[in-house]
């Protein structure tokens, strides 16, 4: 493999207000420099150290790191604890019982408030509701639920009773459902009737109901379902219950089950490109002590902040920094069911001023689709919300672009507030590159430096670490406490892809392409592996061209994917949304051309789009991620065979048939 090309230039630097930095959990340079040395010095110490002052122990573990059976490493495996014990009965002890946990807005704006007392009574009754219904410590939950406070009580009734939760997306198809059912050995679906969703009512038992009659779901004996929509739902006597009637006899109290560290906490199933989902297997002790560490470094996350992350807990950014991150802390957090865009795309804006939001975190999906509507509706531009109880703003998903940086942070964040660019994933529990707010000089597009005590590095295929400045492989060299522990059922596939020969078999691959300035050693992210372009030998991440498109003031959106080409061995195929209603026949044409000189003035003329392809929007999940693999088809001219049940909008793939 040859070097990956960066052609992303970006000068501008923004250090962080001394304010800020005085009032900060980590404050200033010298204090992060510090702790990366602790970690440095005395790896497992450090871990351990943290783990101590952060969670709260039963049995407090003599041994941090175990690397005897590497790459399934543990960590704090003598020690026992409880997750929903550290989120919710410690603070009430501590006497912050009437302190909000939860404000949650539903799709139509009604309000709902819970504290954290509240909050610990209705875990308890969904707690003994499930072990009245037979189930036991280290048995799979299927948890099928719309983004509610609901959502929260299930994932935490299960940690509660040490039971393993297995959350799908609200968007996903019966089977979806069935694959994880089967995969999982699941024994109890927790679901609702239905969920609301841009002004629109949205089925989700019959969903379960057909997953489970699918077959080799005969260890499914209780279907919980929570009653959200009131809709006619068929219930199978004896199976299912309504969840009101479940807990209606449950005491508010329940003695949390101690489990080990290693104790599994969830599965979550990642899909991939191809093959049979990943049930991606985390811990109890190393998850939550990465959780809340990222809440309090990360998020600088303080009493009276009101923390708002918009992701659905369908996905890891609502496990880690909605379900266990906030209340591990003890934060208030708003959660929303909705969409951004409705009843207007003003919506996020609007909630940020009614409940004086102060941290925000949200994607760049979101933030490009606010950009275009912002243009296109100018009411609902953020200029026009009061957005000053803002503080730090964040980014999660995918490499963030320069341009919607930049608009998010002066139009959004009014030119104060630092925006954290996370880079992590489903598979390493929390943030694993980021600024801290109080500490880094941001650079749009770089996700900046390792979180203190990650140890994150660029390699080339053979494993050999690359000088600043020219992009590789993005790899973790020591294992760290909320990384993946395995995946469910098949620890060869977990060996194998994360942990590959080719790297030594110590090296955990990340799977995307990374670069460090060759000045500050910040890392940028340059996209998959799998999408990383070679054009004419020259190889080329995807994030870059995307991140020059969306530089264009005519483009709102822009994702790059490659075909194969006779000449330059792959072509570029670029999927554009612009800020203007879309194009078509001769306009289309020139729009395109324009666009491809704009690319050759940006980066050059070998980065040029071949195709460009126009839409009303791209293709997303209902929680906004670019369905990829879908582009690449589309790119090829292949007819779609994959799934397609989980997009928000599956008309555009019509629309981006057509090349310009």
């Amino acid at each position: 493999m040859s070097v990956i090309n960066s052609v992303l230039i970006e000068n501008r630097i923004f250090p962080p207000a001394e304010a800020l930095v005085e009032r900060s959990t980590i404050s200033g340079r010298v204090a992060y420099d510090a702790l990366c040395q602790e970690a440095e010095t005395d790896y497992s110490g450090y871990w351990a150290r943290l783990a101590r002052e952060h969670l709260t122990w039963k049995k407090e573990f003599t041994t941090s790191l175990d690397e005897s059976r590497a790459p399934f490493y543990q960590w704090f495996a003598d020690g026992t604890l409880n997750v929903s014990y550290n989120c919710l009965d410690r603070h009430v002890e501590a006497g912050l019982g009437d302190k909000l946990a939860i404000i949650f807005e539903a799709d139509d704006g009604q309000l709902s408030r819970i504290t954290y007392q509240q909050l610990l009574a209705r875990v308890c009754q969904l707690a003994n509701a499930l072990r009245a219904r037979g189930v036991k410590p280290g048995d799979r939950v299927l948890i099928y639920l719309p983004m509610s406070i609901e959502g929260v009580v299930a994932m935490q009734a299960c940690a509660r009773i040490g039971a393993i939760h297995s959350v799908v997306f609200g968007g996903f198809s019966a089977k979806s459902i069935h694959e994880r059912i089967v995969d999982a050995g699941t024994v109890a679906v927790i679901t609702a009737d239905g969920q609301c969703r841009g002004g629109k009512r949205i089925p989700l038992k019959p969903a379960v109901d057909d997953a489970i009659a699918m077959g080799g779901c005969e260890m499914v004996h209780s279907v919980i379902v929570f009653q959200r929509t009131g809709d006619d739902c068929s219930m199978q006597a004896g199976r299912d219950v309504w969840w009101h009637d479940a807990v209606r006899e449950q005491a508010q109290t329940c003695e949390p089950e101690w489990v080990g560290a290693e104790h599994p906490l969830f599965l979550l199933y990642t899909s991939g490109s191809t093959g049979k989902p990943k049930g991606v297997q985390h811990s109890s002790g190393g998850y939550l002590l990465h959780a809340a560490l990222t809440m309090k470094w990360t998020f600088d996350i303080q009493a009276d902040d009101v923390f708002w992350c918009t992701a659905d807990i369908g996905w890891v950014t609502g496990h880690t920094y909605i379900a266990y991150g906030p209340l591990a802390c003890g934060a208030t957090q708003l959660m929303f069911e909705g969409v951004p865009t409705y009843p207007n795309a003003g919506r996020f804006w609007h909630m940020i001023q009614n409940h004086k939001v102060s941290v925000f975190y949200t994607a760049p999906t979101a933030i490009r689709s606010l950009i275009k509507a912002g243009e296109i509706s100018p009411e609902t531009h953020p200029k026009n919300y009061d957005l000053t109880s803002l503080r730090i703003l964040g980014s999660v998903g995918e490499p963030i672009n320069p341009d919607a940086w930049m608009w998010y942070y002066e139009q959004v964040g009014g030119s104060r507030c630092p925006i954290v660019d996370t880079f992590w994933q489903t598979e390493t529990g929390g943030h694993m590159i980021t600024p801290l707010p109080g500490v880094t000089p941001l650079v749009p597009g770089s996700c900046t430096l390792p979180f203190p005590g990650i140890q994150a590095s660029v390699v080339d295929e053979t494993g050999l670490e690359l000088e600043w400045g020219k992009g590789g492989l993005l790899v973790v060299k020591k294992p760290w406490p909320s990384m993946i522990r395995t995946i469910y059922g098949d620890p060869q596939r977990y060996a194998n892809s994360y942990f590959p020969a080719d790297l030594g078999g110590n090296l955990y691959l990340a799977g995307d392409g990374a670069m460090r300035d060759p000045n500050t050693g910040y890392f940028t992210i340059m996209g998959r592996i799998d999408d990383v372009l070679n054009v004419a030998g020259h190889r080329m991440g995807t994030m870059e061209i995307e991140s020059a498109l969306a530089s264009n003031p005519l483009v709102a959106e822009a994702a790059v994917v490659g075909r194969p080409d006779d000449v330059t061995g792959e072509a570029i195929c670029a999927f554009v949304v612009l800020k203007q209603a879309r194009p078509s026949g001769a306009e289309a044409a020139e729009i395109a051309n324009q666009l491809r000189s704009w690319i050759t003035k940006e980066i050059g003329p070998i980065a040029k789009p071949k195709d460009i392809r126009f839409g009303d929007n791209l293709p997303k999940t209902r929680s906004g991620k670019i369905m990829r693999r879908l582009l690449r088809s589309l790119a090829k001219n292949e007819d779609i065979t994959q799934d397609v049940s989980t997009l928000e909008n599956p008309g555009i793939l019509d629309q981006l048939k057509q090349n310009a």
